[in-house]
């Protein structure tokens, strides 16, 4: 048994023996490690048994019955491929994870170059994320929203949560490879970026195509024994909700804005009935975005290691091209086209970020081996 393995093994019998001792163990805390480790071990513990079958297949090969030798050829044949899988399954559990995964996420989308027709796009993905999310089982909140005169979203804030969803059906059909989702930011950290639309638009007479932006951001959703912000840090303001134009749509100080004064940061929240639930809300924007802001300074100084990682890029970054006239959505991190455009925007974007993983994984691999 290789030593990575082993050392796993013996690391969830220590968590057993503690767990079955208590004597004033964190329980909950070797709970969650155990949990974590526990499908590692079932898969080493697989391998082993496997080996052990190989080891039995290779000693038939001694047979001097011609017809046992074949059946133990072929069977010996299985069993390695199977075994290179499974090694490949249990190497890739080892890879260094990243701990926002099981995280909820703030999803922040807004309207770029392009005018009204960048506001009707942005409204297009936010409902393609509204069924993406849905059909893997996640909840959609709004946290705050402007909308356009031609009726799409100037801007478009929204919390993704997952507590308590069932695992996707979605497989990524084609791709070889099933959609991987912990929690709502483990998936839809792929879409932070620039989304680019190439297409006609409905008020365009002569048929030019035009090109449009919009910006999307995802954040995890932070606790406070995550990230704390100290609360002499913040100012809060208490407003009236804002409609089209700006203009004040009650006379109620229901809305929330909140500036944390070291760095300028803002956030604010409109969309539920009181002020508390307003608040609760902005400080949760507010405490990701704090965050977002640190770890790109961080990120910056090791940035030959962030560039090498899918997903964790610039959010200037132009990451993927929604071409209708050709029926194509390219995504520029890993050069790929996706067909059926249609059904992307009906938020069948598992094949994408499945595409996505599979680089990212790639990519972590490569990092390991430098």
């Amino acid at each position: 048994m290789e030593p990575a393995f082993k050392k796993i093994l013996e690391e969830y019998d220590n968590l057993t023996r503690q767990m079955a001792a208590g004597n004033g163990f964190d329980m909950a805390k070797l709970g969650k490690r155990q949990a974590e480790l526990a499908p590692l071990v079932d898969k080493i513990n697989s391998l082993n048994k496997l080996e052990q079958d190989l080891k039995g297949s290779q000693e038939l090969l001694e047979n001097d019955d011609a017809e046992i030798k074949s059946m133990a050829l072929d069977e010996g044949r299985r069993l390695e491929a199977e075994i290179l899988n499974l090694k490949s399954e249990i190497e890739e559990l080892l890879l260094p994870k990243d701990p926002n995964d099981d995280k909820d996420a703030i999803v922040e989308i807004r309207a770029g170059a392009g005018g009204d027709e960048a506001t009707l796009f942005a409204a297009e993905m936010f409902r393609a994320y509204g069924k993406f999310a849905e059909e893997n089982g996640f909840k959609i909140r709004i946290v705050s929203s402007s909308r356009s005169d031609a009726g799409g979203f100037k801007e478009a804030i929204c919390e993704i949560v997952g507590a308590g969803f069932s695992r996707p059906k979605l497989e990524a059909v084609g791709q070889g490879r099933p959609l991987q989702v912990q929690g709502p930011y483990s998936v839809f950290k792929y879409e932070s970026g620039v989304h680019r639309v190439q297409r006609v638009p409905e008020t365009e007479k002569s048929g030019r195509v035009h090109t449009s932006t919009i910006t999307v951001a995802v954040l995890p959703i932070l606790e406070e024994k995550d990230f704390n912000i100290n609360p002499n840090d913040l100012k809060i303001e208490a407003t009236t909700s804002s409609g089209h134009g700006g203009q004040s749509v009650n006379t109620t100080y229901s809305a929330v804005r909140i500036i944390h004064t070291p760095t300028g940061i803002t956030a604010q929240c409109q969309d539920e009935r009181s002020f508390t639930q307003n608040k609760e809300k902005a400080l949760e924007v507010i405490r990701a975005r704090v965050a977002a802001h640190f770890e790109e300074i961080e990120n910056k100084k090791i940035r030959d290691l962030t560039k090498s990682q899918i997903g964790t890029g610039d959010r200037s970054e132009k990451i993927r091209t929604y071409n209708f006239p050709q029926d194509r959505v390219t995504d520029h991190r890993i050069n790929q086209n996706f067909n059926q455009i249609s059904l992307i925007m009906e938020g069948k974007l598992s094949p994408i970020i499945s595409a996505l993983q599979k680089a990212d994984l790639e990519a972590k691999k490569e990092a390991l081996k430098k």
